[in-house]
C-alpha cells in the first residue's frame, strides 16, 4: 500500500454501531494517521434506534423490526437485538407479515423500525400484536439534528415568509418569523402526518 497516513475510513451512515466500532478500532490500530470524517458518519436516527433497542432487547422476550429485507439499517437492527440477547428477533415489512406462532409465549414484545418505514406501519404492527398490557415507549434520546436549507433557499426565506400569506390568504408575520425563517421549529412526523 502507498502512504500510510493517507488513509480514510468512512462508513455507510446505516451501518451497526457495534459494527463500525470494530471496524474503526481496527483501522485506527493498523494506521494511527487514519483519517475520519469530523462529525459521526452514521445516520442519527440510526444510531438513536439501535440505543433504544439495546435499551430493551435485554427486557424484551422477541423484538419485531420492521422494514425491507433489504434495507441495511434494518438488518443491522435486527442484528442489534440478537447481539442483545433477545431471544426472538424477527425481520418483517409489515404487520400482514407477523407470525404469532413465532412470537411463542413471548410477554414482552419489542417493536422497533427502519429509518424508511412508516410511523403509520409500526402502529399497523402494534395494532396486530394487540397488545394487553400497553404500549411503553422507549427514548434514549431526544433527535434535535436540524439540516439547514442551502445558503441561496436561506436567503429567500423571509421573502417566503411575506409572500406565501399573501398569495394564499393568510396573515402576514409580525416581523417575529414565519414558518420559512422558523423552520426549526418544524417537526418532520407531524408534517407527514398531516
Amino acid at each position: 500500500m502507498g502512504d500510510p497516513s493517507k488513509v480514510a475510513l468512512l462508513a455507510q451512515t446505516t451501518l451497526s454501531i457495534h459494527d463500525w466500532e470494530g471496524i474503526m478500532e481496527r483501522a485506527r490500530a493498523a494506521y494511527p494517521e487514519l483519517w475520519t470524517a469530523a462529525r459521526n458518519d452514521l445516520c442519527f436516527a440510526t444510531t438513536n434506534r439501535q440505543a433504544a433497542l439495546q435499551a430493551i432487547a435485554t427486557e424484551a422476550d422477541a423484538i419485531v423490526v420492521i422494514g425491507s429485507a433489504n434495507s441495511s439499517n434494518t438488518l443491522a437492527l435486527a442484528k442489534v437485538a440478537a447481539a442483545a440477547g433477545c431471544p426472538t428477533v424477527l425481520r418483517i415489512d409489515g404487520p400482514d407479515e407477523l407470525d404469532a406462532d413465532a412470537l411463542g409465549d413471548a410477554r414482552v414484545v419489542g417493536v422497533t423500525a427502519g429509518a424508511s418505514a412508516p410511523e403509520d406501519l409500526v402502529q399497523a404492527v402494534i395494532a396486530r400484536l394487540a397488545p394487553s398490557g400497553g404500549v411503553v415507549p422507549v427514548h434514549v434520546t431526544e433527535e434535535d439534528e436540524y439540516f439547514p436549507p442551502p445558503r441561496e433557499l436561506r436567503e429567500l426565506m423571509t421573502t417566503f415568509d411575506v409572500a406565501a400569506p399573501v398569495l394564499f390568504g393568510g396573515a402576514v408575520p409580525d416581523g417575529t418569523g414565519g414558518a420559512f425563517t422558523e423552520d426549526r421549529r418544524v417537526d418532520a412526523s407531524g408534517v407527514l402526518a398531516g
